[in-house]
Parts: C-alpha cells; structure tokens; sequence
C-alpha cells in the first residue's frame, strides 16, 4: 500500500482533522483559537518528547527486521533530541528548567522506547505504511485528514491501524474519546479505500497498556453523521460568529485562559473573512 492509494483528490472544501473535531467537540471557542486565530500555545517538553519518540518508531523500520533492536531505538534518542532542540530555540530554552535537565529527558525518552519493546516485537512485523496521510471528502463536502503512525496490513488484507502515545491509558470511562481519533482514520481508510480496517490499537507506552477495538460499519457509519454535524455546527459558528467557550475540566490544560471569559480574558477580535481550514493545510487542520 502507498500513500498514493489512500488519498481522495477533492476540488474545494475545508478540512477537519480528527484533532480539531475534538477540540470543537469539547469547546468551539477553543477550535476558533487553534484553527481560526491559530493563537501560538507555549512549547511544551512533554510534547516533544512524544515527537522524538513517534520519529524513533517510525525510523525504526527503516531498519532490517533483525536490526529493529531496543539498543538501536535507544542510540538514536539523543539525536533525536539534538535535532528538536535544535529547530525550536523555545523548547531548548525549556531544558535547564526540567529537572535534571537534557539528561532527565534522554533517560525518560528510553524508558518509553523499552515499554513499546515490552508491548511489541518489531523484528515480527512489516508496517505498510508510516505516517500516511489519509483522506477523503464526504458528501457534504468536508474533507476529512489526518496522519496514521502506521498501517499494518496482513496477507489476508486485512487492515490495523496502529497509534503510540507516550502518555497513561485512559480510564474505561474516557476510552471513547481516546478511540474518537483512531475510528476517524478508519472512517477515512474506509470511504477512501472502500476497506473496513479489522482493528484500532493504541499502545500507552507510560503504563505499558494496549487498547484494542474493533469497528463495524454500523459504528463507523454513525460516526460520519456525528462528524457531518460537528461539521454543521462549525459553519454555523462561522456565519453567525458564536465561537462559545464551554467550560470544563479540560480548561485546567487549556493554554488560552488570557483569552477565554471563563477565567476573565477577552478573544482577539475576528478576522472580517473567518476562513476554515483549507485541505491542504497540516493534519491539525
């Protein structure tokens, strides 16, 4: 399978990512702050250190499957990290303030690499994609994107669709929402490619857990009209400028409280043209 299989070309729309339908989900005047305002949000350490894995993971095929070794994923952590640091001069700034600075972060970096080691035999498997770009157009013309961490395909043809997360696994009752990305790609891959993928797995490498699920058409199907809606309700945000904040736990990580009335702050005025994201944007789009 290339990525060239899996892509639908469009002739206009705007493109929701299975992120940016979260955050409208969970808040619309958050999605305007990311996807319209595109306000900056302060680097994050944490984040970066789920990037340098994702980029070790990925790299890690690139290797023959007797080589996909945990010293080799290990050797490359520190280079890994020298090349982040390297592009974003706010993220090295953040090192001497981490607790035993860049080593902490190397050191934590191979612990997570060992969890996936202890989930997963890498020398088993031939991924047929790595980070793909997935997409496809519904009928209301929304165009739907994101990239998969990898695909594995079995002789039989059968699809999985694999994604690491650096972080714990959620608890039973938030495991809807942790799943919301993974059955997004699915509903891509399936109207794209015309295959159903057999199964979603999540690997938490902080807890060493895996979370498995199974999609049918009928899930993936209601899914689609929850999608078209969220994407109704953005175009209704859009014409009548009703960006409302929702208040809720999440707000304890949100990073626009200067911004948002629930914690005093005042939105930045709107744009006279508020243009959505376009599909040729980043899979945050």
């Amino acid at each position: 399978m290339t990525a060239e299989t899996l892509v639908v070309e469009t002739e206009s729309g705007w493109s929701l990512s299975p992120s940016r339908a979260l955050d409208f989900k969970n808040c619309a005047l958050l999605y305007r702050f990311r996807a319209i305002d595109r306000l900056p949000e302060p680097p994050s350490l944490d984040a970066a250190r789920g990037t340098v894995i994702h980029g070790i993971l990925e790299r890690l095929f690139d290797l023959a499957a007797a080589d996909r070794t945990l010293d080799a994923a290990v050797a490359d952590v520190e280079p890994g990290w020298a090349t982040i640091l390297a592009e974003e001069p706010e993220l090295a700034a953040l090192v001497g303030d981490e607790p035993g600075g860049l080593d902490s972060l190397i050191s934590s970096t191979q612990t997570l690499l060992a969890s996936y080691f202890a989930l997963e035999d890498p020398t088993r498997l031939e991924p047929a994609e790595r980070e793909v770009l997935v997409e496809t157009t519904l009928p209301s013309g929304v165009h739907l994107k994101g990239f998969v961490d990898r695909l594995d395909r079995s002789p039989a043809g059968d699809l999985r669709v694999v994604d690491y997360k650096s972080g714990k696994a959620p608890s039973e009752a938030f495991e809807g929402k942790a799943l919301f990305q993974l059955r997004f790609y699915a509903l891509v891959l399936w109207r794209s490619t015309g295959v159903l993928p057999r199964l979603l797995r999540l690997y938490y490498l902080s807890n060493r857990e895996v979370l498995d699920y199974s999609p049918d058409a009928a899930d993936l199907d209601a899914l689609e009209r929850q999608i078209g809606a969220i994407a109704t309700a953005i175009e209704k945000a859009r014409a009548t400028g009703d960006w409302r904040h929702k208040p809720s736990k999440l707000c304890d990580w949100c990073s626009y409280h200067e911004f948002c009335p629930a914690f005093g702050g005042t939105p930045p005025p709107l744009p006279e043209r508020v243009e959505l994201p376009e599909p040729s944007a980043d899979s945050q789009g």
